[in-house]
């Protein structure tokens, strides 16, 4: 079933775990996705980012998300990550995506504060849930680049501000973690994280967690993150089993043949991590 954003998290954030919002591009790993998360028990969110959007249209990636979210039997929310360009916000509300990210984080405070109630006032009436960043999280992740030197912590009396002026539904924090692949291991800055979240008494989004070792989600997640963004993961074990495809079986060219194993590859990467987030049998 197709619900917003916030009727996911608000739950997530009352019992104290987490959900996992996984990045698609194509069928396949839309349909790891769901599969996982029906096998699981598990509420999901299925993100896109921009770039997403560019390469298969707000159309065509809407029409795959939403037809099999509708026929799941667990809760599934339609996410838009990262969308720094207000049109695409826009075009995705019109679209049916059932919650979105507007990233303000290379605006200065105010700016940021602005926009972001703009979008909410616009997305709240139509049921959309909402979700922002403050701070800024270094890395890569498409179009989104933010040069390590210039990441900042999230400010905890900026965080009680912004969420009091803008009326987010939940709240994306830097905290050291990094979108992409880590070179070394990122040191999360769990202090910060349990003071914003008291202060804020709302749901809190983890970027940057492909590649964060299992204790130090489980310990985030114990002190208030409802979200964690996975897509890093997703894209390397769809790369592996690609890869072993083509590299066993040089003469299969049927595509439905090549892709299966990408398919399950995702799936079990899914799988792991509902485990990990406690958010199975939780549908």
């Amino acid at each position: 079933m197709l619900v917003s954003g916030k009727e996911i998290l608000q739950k997530a954030h009352e019992e104290g775990y987490a959900v996992g919002a996984f990045n698609t591009s194509n069928l396949e790993m839309t349909q790891a996705i769901i599969e996982a998360a029906e096998e699981m028990r598990s509420p999901v969110i299925i993100q896109t980012s921009q770039s997403a959007i560019s390469y298969a249209s707000s159309e065509g990636i809407a029409t795959i998300v939403r037809t099999l979210a509708e026929n799941a039997s667990v809760p599934v929310a339609l996410h838009l990550d990262h969308g720094t360009d207000y049109d695409v916000v826009m075009k995705c509300l019109r679209d049916g995506w059932t919650s979105v990210m507007f990233d303000g984080s290379k605006y200065e405070f105010e700016q940021n504060i602005e926009i972001t109630k703009t979008v909410c006032g616009i997305a709240h009436p139509m049921g959309v849930s909402v979700e922002a960043e403050l701070g800024k999280i270094g890395g890569v992740e498409d179009h989104v680049k933010v040069d390590m030197k210039d990441a900042t912590m999230t400010d905890p009396d900026e965080a009680v501000e912004f969420v009091e002026k803008t009326g987010v539904d939940y709240l994306a924090i830097a905290i050291g973690t990094a979108h992409g692949v880590y070179v070394g291991d990122p040191e999360l800055d769990f202090d910060r994280l349990e003071t914003i979240k008291k202060r804020v008494n709302m749901p809190i989004v983890l970027h940057g967690a492909s590649g964060i070792v299992e204790d130090d989600i489980k310990k985030a997640v114990s002190l208030g993150v409802n979200k964690i963004n996975i897509d890093t993961d997703l894209r390397v074990a769809f790369q592996k089993a690609m890869h072993k495809v083509v590299n066993e079986t040089p003469d299969v060219y049927d595509p439905r043949k090549m892709l299966a194993p990408t398919r399950e590859s995702v799936k079990a990467v899914c799988k792991a991590k509902m485990e990990m987030f406690g958010s199975t049998n939780r549908a």
